[in-house]
């Protein structure tokens, strides 16, 4: 794709939008040093275990000595929460924030309304709900993330919950760690993946790799999304176009989340839409835990409505320890690592890499990673 290089002086206003004023904040960055703020989670122990561990506060995406040597400042935290938090502290002045879905900063309207200097918020992987991203647009932010970092992380890890879910993989381990051998115990809810129906909700980058993946599976396939694929790719999958999700859920024995976190999918699946799932449903959702409404899954986990759950993403993040999730039956939950694989870490940190080189030079990132361009929402978060 070519690259446009854009004098800082030359960027007007941006689009503003709908009820709010015109604000002048330019797409790249003006001369001189700038203050970059990373936040990302801890490794501790783990850090000094895998050279390429970049995407945690020691890490810091492998950036900090390129940074550095051009005279910018580069701070990096875990400390995201609250008033006196490290985060908190660097808001009035900093120029670009850098976070990740795995251990989200939640920039609010009240945050950007604070970050004076403020410019560019850059997700490092893939999902950027974790910002207020109508206060982002209305004050003329730029938001972009690494699109297609972990398409495949993700995808990979979303067979193996299928998998674990279908085979009840879970209670067989605990057997083995604990001394125990009870077949029974496992067997009488074990099924085979062949032949079932499994439904994702949401087709895009990564509902698309996991479709390719199960087709030799030999399962019905059904996808449900805004866009229809392409008719040969739709033939190449075996996956069949649902236009209703209404019609569709009660069909699956296995729906999978595959959409993005938004105005409109926020609490989706509550009691009334469980309600319309099938009878002992398995449901994998590494997309955004607040899609779903929290007790809702865990009463339905609890009744057997839901028969699994596995998912990486909870609402809030970290969880805390008194999240229902974490007790409910039949679950498979983990922290949020789906998208953080040692592979997409180093893609992640390649794409930040890149859109910094970029903003510092005054030139466009590739159109893909924008979210929030000129006052504008990309079409997913419409």
């Amino acid at each position: 794709m070519a690259m446009k290089r854009v004098a800082a002086s030359a960027i007007g206003a941006l689009a503003p939008t709908p009820g709010s004023s015109a604000l002048i904040r330019p797409l790249h960055a003006s001369p001189g040093s700038k203050k970059i703020v990373g936040v990302f989670y801890k490794a501790n122990e783990y850090a000094s275990m895998n050279p390429n561990f970049v995407g945690c506060v020691e890490g810091a995406l492998g950036i900090r000595d390129w940074l550095t040597s051009q005279g910018h400042e580069y701070i990096v935290t875990d400390d995201k929460e609250g008033p006196n938090s490290e985060l908190e502290k660097h808001i009035p002045d900093l120029h670009v924030l850098i976070s990740t879905p795995f251990h989200p900063a939640y920039v609010t309207a009240e945050r950007i309304k604070k970050a004076k200097n403020l410019q560019l918020l850059l997700t490092a992987g893939i999902g950027s709900d974790h910002i207020d991203l109508n206060a982002a647009a209305a004050a003329g932010l730029t938001v972009a993330e690494v699109t297609g970092s972990n398409v495949v992380s993700v995808a990979e890890d979303e067979l193996m919950r299928i998998l674990i879910l279908v085979r009840n993989f879970l209670p067989g381990y605990h057997q083995a760690v604990t001394g125990d051998w009870n077949v029974a115990g496992i067997a009488y809810r074990a099924y085979d993946l062949e032949g079932k129906t499994v439904g994702t909700v949401g087709a895009g980058r990564i509902g698309k790799l996991l479709l390719q993946r199960l087709k030799p599976f030999n399962c019905n396939l059904l996808y449900h999304d805004r866009l229809k694929m392409d008719p040969e790719l739709e033939n190449q999958i075996g996956a069949k176009f649902e236009e209703d999700l209404d019609k569709m859920l009660p069909k699956c024995d296995i729906i999978v989340i595959n959409m993005p976190l938004t105005d409109k999918t926020r609490g989706m699946f509550d009691k009334e839409k469980i309600s319309k799932l099938k009878k002992g449903v398995l449901i994998v959702n590494n997309a955004r835990g607040a899609i779903m409404d929290t007790q809702a899954v865990a009463d339905a986990c609890t009744s057997g409505h839901i028969a699994g759950y596995s998912g990486d993403v909870w609402y809030p993040q970290p969880a805390p320890k008194d999240h229902p999730w974490r007790y409910m039956p039949n679950h498979a939950m983990t922290p949020h690592i789906s998208g953080t694989t040692i592979d997409a870490q180093l893609r992640y940190a390649a794409g930040v890499k890149d859109m910094l080189e970029r903003y510092f030079k005054g030139e466009e990132f590739p159109q893909q990673h924008y979210i929030v361009k000129e006052g504008k929402l990309a079409s997913q978060y419409q």
